[in-house]
Parts: structure tokens; C-alpha cells; sequence
């Protein structure tokens, strides 16, 4: 099997382009994954272990520690401010927000997921832009 190089460093640059950490195609009989830590190319299923890397990341918690009260993505998705281009944001730095309230929307496979506050606050930072891809687990909100 001949593997196209110029295929793995496109498919890096989207890696880094869209801050993924993770990219996938497949062609017939041919996938092709490519992550931050891993490069994989076969044509059966395959098992991926964590890398080194993750797993000194989660043993290693104190990397960036914010003050406030967090607020995290409880999805991989896309973020969006607002229920619909256009339209008003949910929050803004300095709004009071309260638990329950709807701070964001993050879309998985064509689902609008409404992420609630888990506290009552001020919002101080949002983390992420409108339309970026997010992790599970990553801040997405801060208040104070």
C-alpha cells in the first residue's frame, strides 16, 4: 500500500487550522486518522491508546487555573452565542447570569444543545468564539 504524503500533512494543517485534535477519512478499503499524537493508516478497525502526552496531562491537572466559577462544555460540538445567526447573544462579559439560564448553544451532529449556567454570577470571561469547535469538559464561561 502506497500512503500519499501530501494527504497526512493536509490533514495535520487542519489539525492546526481548526484546533482539532482529532481528523478522520476513509477511501474504499484506506482510513486514514490523524491526531495531535497519532498517525494511523489501516484497513481494518483499530485501537488508539493515549498518548504519553494525555496521559501526563491528566495526572498533571495544574495547567490553567482561572478564577471564577467555570462554566464547561458538557459536549464535543460547536459553540454559538446566539440561538441563530443574527440574533442577540445569550451572554455578554459583565451580565448576571442565573443557574439554569441558557449561556450558549453547542451543536453535535445537527443537535442544538442548550448549555445552562451551573451557577448564579457575573459572567467575567467567555472563552470561546462563536462558531469554534469545543471539547467535553473544556471552560467555555467564567463568572465571578
Amino acid at each position: 500500500m502506497k500512503i500519499d504524503k501530501k494527504i497526512i500533512q493536509e490533514l495535520s494543517d487542519y489539525l492546526k487550522e481548526f484546533n482539532l485534535t482529532e481528523i478522520e477519512i476513509t477511501e474504499k478499503d484506506t482510513k486514514i486518522k490523524v491526531s495531535k499524537n497519532n498517525i494511523s493508516v489501516s484497513n481494518q478497525p483499530q485501537i488508539v491508546s493515549p498518548s504519553t502526552d494525555a496521559i501526563n496531562a491528566t495526572s498533571n491537572p495544574v495547567q490553567n487555573v482561572k478564577s471564577g466559577n467555570e462554566i464547561t462544555s458538557p459536549i464535543i460540538g460547536t459553540a454559538y452565542h446566539a440561538p441563530e445567526p443574527g440574533a442577540k447573544k445569550f451572554v455578554e462579559i459583565g451580565k448576571k447570569v442565573k443557574k439554569g439560564d441558557t449561556i450558549m448553544i453547542v451543536e453535535a451532529m445537527k443537535t442544538m444543545n442548550h448549555v445552562p449556567s451551573t451557577a448564579d454570577g457575573i459572567v467575567k470571561e467567555i472563552c470561546v468564539k462563536d462558531g469554534q469547535p469545543v471539547e467535553f469538559g473544556q471552560t467555555i464561561i467564567i463568572l465571578e
